[in-house]
């Protein structure tokens, strides 16, 4: 059986390889399943998969859990600082890290030692930390899996071949809700209409990031992270049927494209089960969409945040942190309605632009303490600024 830990079980990412474990639950034992507040939803997971440990690091649904609990036996923790404890003497197979946000930082960093390998879905960890978790990775010997379609696809059409080898990538994106609405509505952009994505079920704040086109901004610096890229080898094209993930020009002369469902089941699925240990009911092979790609670059007039990777330095640093903190406050800021759409985009770009941001494009974290303190500054910089 192989021993499975999932960091956010109650998020779409958690709830995705619950369900994909659900169908072969002979094969799997999950050692460690966790979550914030939804404590129903949690305790629905460990009492179907019995399992021993679970990490809820809200107060008050701790409280909760705690209580309707009590009689099993089950070790019910607050945070992640009990993962020694209840790890130790576990050879975990598998590790799904799904929690969002900064929060999702220090357990990745802290679960890397005692895991065969690790899955990340957590944006965060990756654009700002990724220079912490590689040297977590080689450390303990640990296989890193991206999560996201794009850079999931990227991995698998790479295989192993080596980066130095690649000409260029291309990520895809849908254009979300906007791809085709007239720019002079653009100021009259609802909270409504952002959400409203053509393609994908999300939440909230990713919507908006999609809307904006801030989060290929977001896959582009991952992407070169994980490849160990430059800026200059990576493209982002518009491709509305968000059937073709990404492709790869290599030095010798080939390129190959990668497609699939729109689900991000499937590399869920295949993150857990590598080189066709099991198999996955999808759809067939769509030749309409295949005959109507219909890629086209961006224009920058409709999304000005792309002007952001112009602007990035191909060695990692702190400002990445302060891109991921401006934008997560901006955006919060139009869904509570303090602001404009068009105001998100605008505003990034300016404070991005100032003198006490710019410093950290040449300061590289040193550890996670750094980046939570520099979250923390920008956060409040933001925060009491007039936008």
């Amino acid at each position: 059986m192989k021993k499975i830990v999932i960091l956010g079980s109650t998020g779409s990412i958690g709830i995705s390889l619950i369900n994909i474990i659900k169908k072969d639950k002979r094969k799997f034992k999950i050692e460690l399943l966790t979550a914030n507040k939804n404590y129903k939803k949690l305790i629905k997971q460990l009492k179907f998969f019995n399992v021993k440990n679970v990490i809820i690091t809200d107060k008050k649904s701790f409280i909760i859990t705690k209580e309707i609990l009590k009689n099993k036996n089950i070790n019910i923790y607050n945070d992640f600082n009990s993962l020694s404890k209840i790890l130790k003497n576990k050879n975990i197979d598998y590790t799904m890290s799904a929690i969002s946000g900064f929060d999702g930082l220090e357990p990745t960093l802290n679960i890397i030692k005692f895991t065969k390998i690790i899955a990340i879905a957590n944006k965060e960890s990756i654009i700002c930390g990724w220079d912490l978790i590689k040297k977590q990775l080689n450390k303990f010997n640990t296989k890193f899996m991206p999560i996201d379609s794009e850079h999931f696809s990227i991995y698998a059409l790479i295989d192993d071949i080596k980066s130095n080898n690649l000409e260029k990538v291309y990520i895809t994106a849908s254009g979300g809700p906007f791809r085709k609405y007239p720019l002079k509505f653009f100021k009259n952009i609802t909270l409504k209409k952002a959400l409203n994505h053509p393609n994908w079920s999300m939440g909230k704040k990713i919507s908006i990031d999609s809307a904006t086109m801030m989060n290929k901004v977001f896959e582009v610096i991952e992407a070169k992270k994980i490849f160990n890229l430059k800026y200059n080898q990576l493209e982002i094209l518009i491709h509305p049927q968000s059937y073709l993930h990404a492709m790869v020009k290599f030095k010798n002369g080939l390129t190959k494209l990668l497609i699939h469902d729109t689900n991000m089941t499937i590399p869920i699925f295949n993150s857990l089960y590598p080189k066709f240990e099991n198999k996955i009911i999808s759809n067939k092979l769509d030749i309409k969409k295949l005959n109507t790609l219909d890629l086209q670059e961006i224009n920058q007039k409709r999304f000005p945040v792309i002007s952001i990777i112009k602007n990035l330095k191909d060695t990692d640093s702190l400002f990445e942190t302060v891109i991921v903190v401006a934008n997560d406050c901006l955006v919060n800021l139009f869904i509570q309605k303090k602001i404009k759409f068009t105001d998100i985009s605008n505003n990034l770009l300016k404070i991005l632009n100032k003198k006490e941001f710019i410093k950290y494009k040449h300061i590289k974290p040193k550890n996670i303490d750094e980046i939570n303190k520099l979250s923390n500054y920008v956060s409040l910089k933001i925060n009491s600024m007039s936008v």
